[in-house]
């Protein structure tokens, strides 16, 4: 048997907000929290070819030891572990002293698979670079509808 359950017509307009979920998100924070940085991200641009995909992300202040890359089929996970230490001084006196250690991460996935063999990576000046191939015989299978 089916359970029952109570209809309420004012539900619905209770969970009503007219302005969008994110535009006071963070609002009384923000003038307090105005001048500290947040957590770094990795940006990409990922462009492609009829050969090969590119793929640029930049990951300011790392090291390229700490720079990981991992290559499944399609999916490409980019991690680093980073170091941010940031301190001000007036005279001998510290004024403040920040420090961020964590490791951040992206992911994505590409249409086609990435020949894990061919790949190649360069790190210069904060952005990271990629070069990853298609894997060949990957493309699209036509079939003709007999």
């Amino acid at each position: 048997m089916a359970n029952l359950t109570r209809y309420n017509p004012f539900n619905e307009l209770s969970r009503f907000d007219p302005l969008g979920d994110d535009f006071f998100r963070g609002f009384a924070l923000r003038p307090v929290f105005q001048s500290q940085e947040i957590e770094p991200q990795i940006k990409l641009d990922v462009s492609e070819e009829d050969t090969a995909y590119s793929v640029k992300a930049e990951i300011p202040g790392v090291k390229k030891e700490d720079i990981h890359v991992s290559i499944d089929g399609n999916r490409i996970s980019i991690s680093a572990e980073m170091q941010q230490e940031k301190e001000e001084k007036k005279g001998k006196k510290v004024i403040r002293n920040e420090r961020y250690y964590g490791k951040v991460s992206r992911s994505f996935s590409l249409d086609q698979d990435v020949d894990q063999g061919a790949a190649q990576a360069k790190y210069n000046d904060g952005v990271l670079e990629l070069t990853l191939p298609k894997k060949a015989g990957a493309g699209v299978k036509h079939l003709r509808v007999a």
